[in-house]
């Protein structure tokens, strides 16, 4: 007789548990979904669950404890150091859970946890409403959230995490709970912020704002006027109105209309702006960057959801990543030197540096009302290098470190949790600061056993 592998009796013994679909390396296209959209990271889990409701979360999150096997989340994917896969282990995918009801007169938004950014800026959009999320519609709501939300609208409306009333929860236990102001308000305060360390969002509440439309977009400069551009920025805009918000870039501009083909190709800083107030106050939002004689203006008026995923087409699924980041709380004229010295080194087209600023709205929020500690920052960085060929890994990984070792003796110590690679304990502390106690706290009561350990772990009390 045939012997049976442990693999196989976990495979079997899962899909007769689940309603969604059960794959491990005999499927044909276990390849094409263990794939992370972080190519530089290759995983192999044991056997992958693709759930289609919160019940087979929590009979997935049960068999994991039972099995003593490895579990990882995996939501839209976008993970920087791929945990949302786990060798040998099981990935719990989220990816079959999409979905967003909008209720227009209440002005909220239950998205599944398996969502995309898009999804949400779609459903919303139809009623002139928004929640602030990420840059990139193709990131996972779930991922985004969790670790705060930085985005287009942070100024304006605050981080992805201010703007959340509610999670549906999967416990370790398998126990479903929903967490919010009155019910579990230790694990609502947790899941600001903390990442995936306490549980399985099955779905999340969203607080929607009206915001019919924006004027916004791209405006760059060549490379010879950084230094000046990123000085003038640094300035204007944390005393600038909150309605307009802007980060930062070194990019490469792609070799396609409708730039310029002067420009094409060509290294450039550049602002990516979003105003979100009144149509007739954006002439006066734009002229101070307007007098700066930018090589391209490309800002117009724009549904939220345009400039959400004006990048998607830029940086798809498979492309080799490497991430490092801090929070800022100012930019020194050594820090300005050091950012043009490292993007006149841009190792490929795709490769960038971002500061997203985190003031305004986001900033009124005390540091311990939520587990994002560093409302005290003007800017989240993040410097990333990025290619399709993975001959370049190496390149990419090395200007990374470099530029982010040049620059984190000016940062405030921590960074955004969400554009880290897996870099230790102690940076983990660092980004969590004197809320990390707390966190740990929280992680004992409702995660006793560190079932949900692949992330930017929080180890229990």
């Amino acid at each position: 007789m045939a012997t049976v592998t442990r693999e196989e009796e976990l495979t079997v013994s899962l899909r007769s548990r689940l309603r969604g679909r059960v794959l491990d390396e005999g499927d044909h296209d276990y390849d094409e979904v263990r794939a992370l959209y972080n190519a530089m990271i290759d995983k192999r889990p044991r056997v992958i669950a693709q759930c289609t409701d919160a019940a087979d979360v929590a009979e997935t999150v049960r068999f994991a404890k039972e099995a003593g096997i490895d579990l990882a989340v995996r939501g839209g994917g976008h993970n920087g150091p791929g945990l949302g896969s786990v060798d040998g282990g099981l990935m719990l995918d989220l990816s079959m859970m999409r979905g967003v009801i909008v209720d227009p007169v209440a002005r909220t938004a239950r998205v599944l946890g398996g969502s995309l950014a898009g999804d949400v800026d779609h459903a919303t959009g139809e009623y002139g409403l928004a929640a602030p999320f990420g840059i990139v519609a193709s990131t996972g709501v779930g991922g985004l959230t969790l670790g705060g939300g930085i985005g287009n609208l942070t100024r304006k409306l605050g981080l992805t995490i201010d703007n959340v009333i509610g999670f549906d929860v999967v416990l370790a236990d398998g126990s479903f709970v929903h967490a919010n102001e009155s019910e579990h308000e230790d694990l609502f305060w947790a899941l600001r912020g903390g990442g995936g360390n306490f549980g399985v969002v099955t779905a999340f509440t969203y607080r929607l704002s009206p915001v019919p439309s924006i004027v916004g977009g791209p405006m760059f400069w060549t490379l010879d006027r950084a230094a000046d551009v990123l000085r003038w920025y640094r300035e204007f805009l944390p005393n600038a109105p909150e309605d307009l918000g802007g980060w930062f870039a070194f990019a490469t501009v792609p070799p396609v209309d409708p730039f310029p083909e002067e420009l094409q190709m060509q290294k450039v800083c550049g602002v990516i702006w979003c105003y979100g107030g009144a149509p007739e106050g954006a002439d006066d939002a734009f002229r101070a960057a307007r007098e700066l004689r930018p090589d391209l203006d490309g800002v117009m008026t724009m549904p939220v959801s345009a400039l959400n995923a004006a990048f998607d087409p830029l940086y798809p699924a498979g492309d080799q990543w490497y991430w490092r980041a801090d929070f800022f709380d100012h930019l020194s004229d050594e820090a300005v030197e050091a950012h043009v010295e490292f993007a006149r080194r841009l190792p490929s087209p795709q490769s960038t540096m971002h500061l997203y600023p985190v003031d305004g709205a986001a900033s009124r929020v005390s540091g311990d009302a939520t587990a994002w500690a560093y409302r005290d920052a003007k800017w989240g960085q993040v410097m990333v290098g990025v290619d399709h060929d993975p001959a370049m890994a190496d390149e990419l990984k090395d200007w990374t470190i470099a530029y982010w070792e040049a620059l984190h003796p000016h940062s405030m110590g921590g960074a955004y949790v969400n554009m880290m690679m897996e870099e230790g304990d102690e940076r983990i502390r660092a980004t969590y600061r004197g809320n990390y106690g707390r966190l740990a706290q929280v992680k004992r009561k409702y995660d006793p056993d560190n079932l949900f350990h692949v992330n930017q772990n929080i180890a229990p009390a």
